[in-house]
């Protein structure tokens, strides 16, 4: 259950848990991991994302008993996605799994994860089929999962789940900060890892608030635009900026063709403000132009010094599933 390079043993399963003012959560968390990781190699990196109560002294009393435990520490809030960041960076399990630190993720789930990362899947995204949230939490939740699916073309029902588990060679790619945390199945899957999703149980919170409002879901959307941009025109951005510079091009040169056909006839148009906005338009419309020409220049540098994708060779024993994406 371990691997071992340059003589270092290390961990088969690391459990990352982002931590933020979950002062009476993480002992029992701590425990129910160990009852559930019996007889497992593994590891637990508790991330403090900043908390503001007890959790720190929680976490570090959990890490003087017991070896396996591991605690990173920031000294503010920078949020969950810098906080899974880090937890990544330092994990050490070919196995990693991702779990929020309020107990509302129920870690008897994890066997089920892992269980089809073996299917040949690259990450495994948990699905909260009977959410034990307030209405406030679920229809924004609802309608953010309903827009990402159709924006990213990933037929996933729950990006919010931060119930994960990750294959070694698709955490090492991973580079989240904002709120690209929602996003990661997207992200992985543009990438050409193979992601699916599977139910799993889903408690009510028992100790202190949720951490969620409206700024938090503003973002979210935010970033979305972040994703699209990461995924669909990753490797072909003049395809955005291009099209973009066309269009402001189009309609400028279409006001000042109309413009010069009035000149022609008589009509004065120095004073006109039509005049600057059809010269404005065609200018803008060559910088994009031009932004997306110098984009997929530094893409191309890019590519030939480090590459865009995961390229491997099927092993032997590696099942190839049915399908790279949950239905």
């Amino acid at each position: 259950m371990t691997r071992c390079i340059g003589g270092e043993s290390k961990p088969m399963l690391s459990v990352i848990v982002p931590v933020f003012n979950e002062e009476e959560s993480v002992s029992i968390l701590h425990r129910r991991l160990a009852e559930v990781l019996v007889g497992e190699e593994y590891e637990v990196i508790f991330v403090d994302d900043g908390s503001t109560d007890g959790s720190f002294a929680a976490m570090e009393r959990l890490r003087l008993t017991d070896g396996r435990t591991r605690v990173v520490r920031f000294g503010r809030n920078f949020g969950k996605s810098s906080a899974l960041d880090a937890g990544f960076r330092v994990s050490r399990g070919e196995i990693v799994i991702t779990m929020d630190a309020d107990l509302q993720d129920d870690p008897a789930e994890i066997p089920r994860l892992v269980a089809t990362l073996d299917q040949g899947y690259d990450l495994v995204s948990g699905w909260k089929v009977d959410r034990q949230d307030p209405i406030t939490k679920t229809l924004p939740s609802l309608l953010f999962n309903r827009v990402t699916a159709a924006v990213t073309g990933i037929e996933l029902h729950d990006f919010n789940c931060g119930f994960k588990a990750y294959r070694r060679r698709l955490v090492d790619h991973l580079r989240i900060y904002g709120e690209l945390h929602r996003f990661i199945p997207a992200l992985a899957y543009w990438r050409g890892f193979r992601v699916t999703e599977v139910g799993v149980r889903h408690h009510s919170r028992k100790f202190g608030r949720s951490k969620f409002g409206a700024r938090r879901f503003l973002s979210g959307f935010l970033d979305l635009f972040t994703v699209l941009f990461l995924t669909r025109f990753n490797r072909k951005p003049l395809h955005l900026f291009g099209s973009m510079g066309v269009l402001f091009l189009g309609v400028g040169l279409a006001i000042n063709l109309y413009l010069t056909a009035i000149k022609i006839a008589g009509q004065a148009i120095g004073t006109r403000p039509l005049l600057q906005l059809g010269v404005l338009l065609m200018v803008v419309g060559l910088q994009f132009f031009s932004m997306g020409l110098l984009a997929d220049l530094m893409l191309s540098h890019r590519q030939e010094e480090e590459g865009l994708y995961e390229v491997r060779e099927p092993e032997a024993a590696e099942a190839e599933p049915e399908s790279s994406r949950a239905p």
